[in-house]
């Protein structure tokens, strides 16, 4: 059974809404163009890059895998003292953007074909949001034990 930690350097990032273009073709036709916003396509590059000198295991294309997430967001500057000591000591948590699951589709989404077959594989996640004087992303993906889901299935859990 495999697991693996990496760490994403620098703000979190969610996954960007596609962007749509038109144009038109020959005799008239016109058809639609689906794109990724670049500044998706540099994170997910960014992902992969970490991913790969950071660790480079190919979990089997039958694995069940659990991710967890922890996303670190920079304080801001115009902060107080004394609401910096509280967001640092985790007595306030970000409620701002990027959203949890965006969080989650940038690094599966990047992580496709490179840590795993498919983003499918994963059965079980979590994401946390803290702040950090360091802004990062701390990711682990472990395989789970196909007994430990018979255990939970009969459970009830």
């Amino acid at each position: 059974m495999g697991e693996v930690k990496f760490t994403i350097p620098g703000e979190p990032e969610g996954k960007g809404r596609p962007r749509f273009s038109t144009g038109y073709g020959g005799k008239g036709k016109s058809f639609v163009r689906v794109h990724t916003p670049t500044k998706t396509l540099n994170y997910e590059n960014l992902i992969k890059v970490e991913y790969v000198n950071q660790s480079g295991f190919k979990f089997p294309d039958d694995a069940m895998l659990d991710m967890r997430i922890v996303a670190y967001y920079l304080v801001p500057k115009s902060d107080s003292r004394k609401k910096r000591e509280q967001k640092l000591n985790g007595e306030i948590r970000p409620t701002k953007k990027p959203d949890a699951d965006n969080v989650v589709k940038s690094v599966a989404d990047a992580l496709n074909g490179i840590a795993y077959r498919d983003d499918t594989q994963i059965v079980d996640c979590q994401v946390r949001k803290f702040y950090s004087e360091n802004p990062r992303v701390v990711v682990r993906i472990a395989e789970i034990e196909r007994k430990e889901q018979k255990d939970n299935d009969s459970k009830g859990i």
